[in-house]
């Protein structure tokens, strides 16, 4: 594949996960919003697998981190890695790297099963660690309180993860060779 593909593809996907934040965002008490970006994450894995997947995911991080308002409701800055979602932020390349990581390991797989287990694992529970870990820190809150704090994520994560499986699959359908985790 061309390096001007390559990073086309990267581009495009960090793009998604911005798009995705145009969907109105929900936060909770403890100041973590619910977004539909985490799904921008997944399907940066489970379409460009694990190394283009974690870039698109880290240009993006590093976009909203130069202050672009990028994330749901138009938050960008540095001021985002004190706040109670930094975790997550912080989570979202390394959870794009274990989807698509994953997703190449279970090549296998009917796609949309590899790509809804392949999102379960790096875009939720990879993203977790990184989130129940931020919210422990920055709310100096134990990791077992943490962790509750973020069941509240768990039902929308799961459809989510559903949604990653079916858009790969029908994508894998349309157009194999565009889902390079499958290459």
């Amino acid at each position: 594949m061309t390096t001007e593909r390559t990073v086309a593809q990267v581009a495009l996907f960090a793009a998604l996960i911005a798009a995705l934040g145009l969907i109105p965002q929900l936060t909770l008490a403890f100041g973590v919003p619910i977004t539909a970006q985490s799904l921008g994450v997944m399907l940066c894995g489970t379409v460009l697998g694990a190394k283009r997947g974690g870039y698109a995911a880290l240009l993006f991080v590093g976009l909203v981190a130069i202050g672009l308002p990028l994330l749901a409701g138009g938050r960008g800055g540095l001021g985002l890695f004190s706040a109670p979602a930094a975790g997550f932020l912080i989570g979202f390349p390394f959870a794009a790297f274990a989807t698509g990581w994953m997703m190449e390991r279970l090549g296998h797989l009917a796609v949309a099963w590899a790509a809804g287990l392949a999102a379960i694992f790096g875009g939720v529970i990879v993203l977790y660690i990184f989130g129940i870990g931020g919210l422990a820190i920055i709310l100096e809150r134990s990791v077992v309180d943490a962790a509750l704090m973020v069941t509240a994520f768990i039902p929308g994560d799961m459809i989510k993860a559903v949604l990653a499986a079916l858009i790969t699959a029908a994508l894998f359908r349309a157009r194999p060779a565009h889902v390079v985790s499958r290459s």
